[in-house]
């Protein structure tokens, strides 16, 4: 967006007697992007500049059009007009950003190369350190403000503990920066390698697992367990349970379920190695972390499949799907959806409320600290 500021190619622009600020042309910036080496082709800017629209980043300046069109069209970054949609999981992203800035900024940066069991880790600090620098530069009101503060950094995934083992606590436990934000990144890295995948799958499905090797007609898809095995889980897409249904309109009328064939059962095996209750999860001092995922689905879904009930849990994940690119895994434990608290519900309930919420999927998770 500075860049094309920078360029000139983001101005004022009248069109129909009508001065619209701030905005570009859709042609132009294509052609921007690949005489600048941000896109090798014109369906490469195109798709480019389709995740931005898909991520609220850019819109047409009138809303008129849902998808970026490489045409004399005008469209305008959504942080040039206020409409850029400020939620809580932005606000905390923003947030870490400053932090990182400013602590790199400044003299003898409490950021190091530190080691631990013979690992060295990027970007590190102490528990401790951060809150002493939280309170002294005026970041936090207090010492417990501070812990508040990196508790959401770490369940938004920009801080972590070096091995994953705790959550952020105010000690002389080692944290780093999951998020290197200063490193320069390229356009083309918005675009996941699978993304040019084959549209055949239904576009109205948001738990189906990719197919592994769909141009051989295997029907199988992949269920990744903690120990990193592989089991092959079958299932059919979510357009043929509607047809079952007897239903063509794009959101089930009845709840969803996988359907299995013949030769498997039909509630597979949970992942999970005991029961968990609600009262065990919110325990205090329970070894569990919340985390926060912002999906994005694709035309072909999100990419997990989410079972039992009172509390759920992630059954499987795609490897290559949007979920598993947000962070998902197999038995974290689903605390809310879109900001609805669900851990008292099933897992029916909790799949009809993804699929009749929006594509940008935001669910809260509970991850056992190992």
């Amino acid at each position: 967006r500075l860049r094309l500021h920078d360029g000139k190619l983001v101005k004022d622009r009248r069109y129909h007697l009508r001065t619209y600020p701030n905005c570009f042309v859709a042609k132009e910036l294509t052609d921007w992007l690949i005489d600048h080496k941000e896109a090798p082709d014109r369906e490469t800017g195109i798709r480019l500049m389709q995740k931005l629209m898909d991520h609220y980043i850019i819109h047409h300046v009138c809303d008129e059009h849902s998808d970026y069109k490489d045409a004399k069209l005008l469209y305008r970054f959504r942080k040039d007009d206020g409409t850029f949609p400020l939620s809580k999981d932005v606000k905390v992203f923003m947030r870490g950003q400053s932090l990182y800035e400013k602590l790199l900024s400044v003299e003898d940066s409490i950021l190091k190369v530190r080691e631990e069991n013979s690992v060295k880790y990027q970007r590190t600090f102490l528990g401790s350190e951060m809150i002493d620098w939280l309170v002294r530069e005026g970041e936090a009101a207090n010492r417990k403000e501070a812990v508040e503060l990196g508790r959401a950094l770490l369940e938004h995934g920009i801080i972590q503990h070096v091995s994953n083992r705790h959550h952020f606590f105010d000690s002389n436990i080692l944290y780093q920066f999951w998020i290197n934000f200063r490193r320069r990144r390229r356009l083309t890295e918005l675009l996941s390698e699978n993304s040019s995948r084959a549209l055949s799958e239904s576009p109205d499905s948001p738990f189906c697992l990719r197919k592994l090797n769909p141009e051989h007609g295997n029907t199988s898809f992949l269920s990744v367990q903690p120990n990193k095995e592989i089991k092959i889980v079958s299932a059919v897409r979510r357009s043929s349970i509607t047809s079952l249904a007897g239903n063509s309109n794009p959101y089930f009328s009845a709840a969803p379920t996988l359907v299995f064939p013949p030769v498997a059962e039909c509630n597979p095996k949970s992942v999970l190695k005991r029961p968990v209750t609600n009262e065990e999860l919110l325990s205090p001092g329970a070894p569990y972390i919340k985390k926060t995922l912002t999906i994005v689905g694709d035309a072909v879904g999100w990419g997990f499949v989410v079972r039992g009930g009172r509390p759920c849990h992630i059954q499987a994940v795609d490897p290559g799907g949007p979920a598993a690119a947000a962070g998902m895994k197999v038995c974290q434990f689903v605390f809310s959806v879109n900001g609805m608290y669900v851990l008292h519900l099933d897992y029916q309930t909790i799949s009809s409320l993804i699929m009749t919420g929006p594509r940008t999927l935001v669910m809260e998770v509970m991850e056992a600290v190992e």
